[in-house]
């Protein structure tokens, strides 16, 4: 079960977002097939970021069966940053089989994100 603390879900939440970097992050997005990814691209610095990380490991947990949450640090993984032309963070990019579908710029609330997100979850 699911325990709400602080406003954070933990435990199963916390296992389930994979951290990604530079070196991890072409052959993590390339070789998933049968799941979208959902990347943020944020940094530690990032207000908005740190607001927006409850509501990815709730995500991550509702949208288990067909969605691989991951994040990106911008600071430590300045390459790919780069390669996705991020310059306003939180910015997370879906991926299905490699391409990317649609982006979700700035924090929004559980309920936005998961609509937003539904709509591009064909």
């Amino acid at each position: 079960m699911n325990e709400w603390l602080g406003g954070h879900i933990f435990k199963e939440a916390l296992l389930s977002i994979i951290q990604l970097n530079d070196q991890t992050f072409s052959s993590t997005i390339t070789n998933e097939t049968e799941k979208y990814i959902l990347v943020d691209f944020w940094a530690e610095w990032c207000g908005p970021c740190r607001m927006l990380a409850p509501v990815l490991e709730a995500i991550s947990m509702d949208f288990s069966k067909e969605l691989l949450v991951c994040k990106l640090n911008t600071d430590d993984s300045i390459q790919t940053a780069q390669l996705f032309n991020i310059t306003s963070i939180p910015c997370c990019i879906l991926f299905k089989k490699g391409k990317e579908i649609h982006r979700l710029i700035g924090y929004k609330t559980k309920d936005s994100f998961s609509d937003e997100l539904s709509r591009h979850m064909i």
